[in-house]
């Protein structure tokens, strides 16, 4: 945002609101209150409703051209939700992978976002998602756990497990008003199994999540594809559809999280790598992610650091996966021969 953000654009953008009242300086709040480290740069900006995107797209495009290797504002996004189209990723070293993850984000149209939305409004999809998660069936059957009835001692142990949410406490989200009424309206709903997995009004509306032990990529992203798309028609049966349009893709709160919004990533012991001085400068080639076992960056790993894909917002969804399964065989292959 402030390698964007210049003092005549902002003169200008001030003048403008969107219908549900989002100004720039929501847009900028949080990147205003949290300047960062010259060397680590955070986007800087959310939305606050899906217009947000088209109303201050002077400052919006650019950022998102910058943050997703230079998307342009002319560019439109394709999908691709395809398992068959993976290849390869269903026999990951199980030396080193303990787990494997696909998430996405996903908000639905006719509400504000979580920096902007009401009390009544993040009810209201509470009540939406409850609704359709609960026709869910087969291996994606499960129920719904709203944090203001768990007791501390069922909540904590979800998150020590790496299921659910914590409150936010990370300036960035704080700053932006997501954590506004905590815990209400907000809760998990998990199959029996706790292999698929939705987190309703954390960062965005709805963020899915395909998760299991072990390095079977393949298996992981078939079931988020197969749930992922039965929960939007279950949306659309209800006359609700998620937030997209052809050059965005799938719309969401923060900019870097837009087009698949997908994230991939698997849970790996790297005891020598990680402690390579050269070990951030590999990730960073492989366009990876160092994070922790937490939910959020700010969480950062040692020994058991998890390396993600960088690029949700990349022209499909198989492909960048693809890269995932790849790279991380790569790096395997680094530790056995730093260890032979």
């Amino acid at each position: 945002m402030a390698r964007v953000l210049t003092l005549d654009l902002y003169r200008e953008l001030k003048q403008w609101v969107t219908h549900r009242g989002f100004t720039v300086d929501r847009v900028i709040q949080t990147g205003v209150d949290n300047p960062g480290h010259p060397f680590i740069m955070t986007v800087g900006c959310v939305a606050g409703d899906e217009e947000t995107y088209e109303e201050f797209k002077e400052l919006l495009d650019p950022v998102i051209q910058e943050r997703h290797g230079g998307y342009k504002p002319s560019d439109k996004h394709k999908t691709d939700l395809n398992p068959a189209h993976l290849e390869g990723g269903d026999d990951l070293d199980p030396n080193y992978v303990l787990s494997s993850r696909v998430r996405t984000g996903r908000s639905v149209r006719g509400f504000c976002l979580p920096p902007h939305c009401s009390r009544g409004e993040r009810r209201a999809v509470e009540t939406l998602s409850i609704e359709a998660l609960d026709t869910l069936s087969g291996d994606l059957e499960g129920k719904y756990y709203a944090l203001k009835n768990m007791t501390d001692a069922e909540q904590q142990q979800l998150i020590d497990d790496h299921f659910l949410f914590d409150k936010p406490v990370s300036p960035l989200l704080l700053a932006s008003g997501m954590a506004r009424d905590w815990p209400d309206g907000r809760g998990i709903w998990h199959n029996v199994n706790k292999t698929f997995l939705v987190w309703v009004n954390e960062e965005d509306h709805l963020r899915v999540i395909s998760m299991q032990k072990g390095g079977n990529m393949k298996e992981v992203f078939n079931r988020f594809c197969t749930g992922l798309t039965k929960i939007e028609s279950l949306f659309k049966e209800r006359k609700y559809a998620f937030m997209w349009n052809e050059h965005l893709g799938y719309v969401l709160t923060c900019p870097s999280n837009l087009g698949t919004g997908l994230r991939a990533g698997v849970h790996v012991k790297l005891p020598n790598l990680s402690k390579n001085a050269k070990f951030e400068d590999i990730l960073k080639r492989l366009r990876l992610q160092k994070r922790g076992t937490g939910t959020h960056p700010e969480d950062q790993g040692g020994p058991g650091s998890t390396p993600w894909s960088t690029e949700p917002h990349s022209s499909s969804t198989s492909p960048p996966l693809t890269d995932i399964i790849v790279i991380h065989q790569d790096l395997v292959v680094v530790i056995w021969f730093k260890a032979s």
